[in-house]
């Protein structure tokens, strides 16, 4: 089709984008030179309104159809932050920032929306109006919902919005989509338990922390497997175990547990809440103890709209062939937020064989650029079609 005969022409250039940003990746909200970068390429493209410091370093822009008899709004959005790990790909044009590195692909993300803000302005063959969103703090702050907070979706008037994510070991180009829960709810919790220390050869006089804390461990997991309808999804997993003393001949006067709970539905995140409560308080009172439990909720489960779903999924079709119909993730994605906020859909599009996200050696796959680019131009392009 057109659209991807363009971007198999503009693929050198994007590329060259993508690992410029590779090489010089952003935790967080500090993406300001990502951002700098993705703001100056939009005035170039000739957009026709740029605005920074949306949800503090986020970037949005508007490109305007040929017509707008429509009157739609239709967002568009990819996440710029990076990751806080060390690079081991040995690429040529690996992470140049020590403890920072792409891990997930979002320079893939940003460079491929990029692309299609350039074929988009360039050609204007839409009745309506795109606004493309640059996100920063997908990876656990929140950007999107920052993004949100500051009332990006009244300002420009956003009526349905579009996000996509590389997905390793999917063949490249090809696309997974599914309505209704996608991605998991990820909250936290830190459990801390309080008795009474002592030496060791004499635990009868003693509160013992790390008997309450490790009875613990083993009955959270019967919240998923005994409080928990089977046909709903839930994850409780412990991942921290810390004693107050280190000592052979000690007995801790506390110990912290830490971990996670992803769940893909508001009674399942309750119940997870409640058993955690109930649970720690429970055996550290059985042992003569206290528990402090703090639960701290995140991003909320990630919800595919059914009809903007079928939409992205025919568009998806058109591009490559085929949509497969994508399995749950309990991974989290802030782009939950938006989507709370207006109707939509998220779709992955495959990133080959390799290393998966989060992980040292993994690398976005330049291939996936052009199928990517043509999924965004073609929400808009069909979503709207010119008049």
């Amino acid at each position: 089709m057109p659209v991807k005969n363009r971007f198999a022409e503009l693929l050198p250039e994007i590329t060259e984008w993508r690992r410029d940003m590779h090489e010089n990746p952003e935790i967080l909200f500090e993406t300001h030179r990502t951002s700098a970068l993705v703001a100056e390429k939009l005035k170039d493209f000739g957009c026709d309104e740029v605005v920074t410091g949306i949800g503090r370093t986020g970037v949005v822009a508007v490109i305007k159809g040929k017509t707008n008899t429509s009157g739609k709004v239709i967002g568009l959005r990819a996440d710029m932050d990076a990751l806080p790990i060390l690079e081991a790909t040995g690429l040529d044009y690996a992470s140049k920032t020590p403890g920072a590195m792409h891990a997930c692909g979002h320079d893939g993300h940003t460079a491929m929306l990029l692309g299609a803000a350039k074929y988009l302005s360039e050609t204007r063959n839409f009745d309506g109006t795109a606004v493309v969103i640059f996100q920063p703090a997908e990876e656990g702050g929140g950007g999107g919902k920052e993004m949100c907070d500051d009332g990006m979706m009244d300002r420009w008037g956003i009526q349905e919005v579009y996000g996509m994510h590389n997905w390793p070991g999917k063949p490249v180009g090809t696309f997974g989509i599914r309505a209704g829960a996608f991605f998991a709810a990820t909250d936290q919790f830190d459990i801390t338990f309080e008795g009474l220390g002592g030496h060791a050869a004499m635990p009868q006089n003693t509160v013992d922390t790390t008997v309450m804390a490790a009875q613990a461990v083993l009955a959270l997991q019967t919240i998923a497997s005994r409080n928990a309808d089977p046909v709903d999804q839930m994850v409780v997993s412990v991942t921290s175990f810390e004693t107050s003393s280190k000592a052979f001949n000690v007995i801790p006067q506390s110990v912290q547990l830490k971990g996670t709970v992803r769940t893909m539905s508001k009674d399942m995140r309750d119940l997870a809440e409640k058993r955690i409560n109930e649970i720690c308080n429970g055996i550290a009172a059985t042992f003569g103890g206290t528990a402090a439990v703090t639960y701290i909720r995140g991003y909320p489960a990630m919800v595919n709209s059914e009809e903007q779903t079928e939409f992205a999924a025919s568009v998806a079709t058109s591009v490559s062939g085929a949509c497969d119909h994508a399995d749950l993730v309990m991974g989290g994605e802030d782009f939950a937020f938006m989507l709370e906020e207006r109707p939509g859909a998220y779709i992955l599009v495959g990133n080959g064989e390799g290393a998966m996200v989060h992980h040292p050696e993994y690398n976005f796959n330049d291939e996936a650029i052009p199928a990517g680019c043509s999924w965004w131009a073609e929400i808009i392009e069909q979503r709207m079609p010119a008049a």
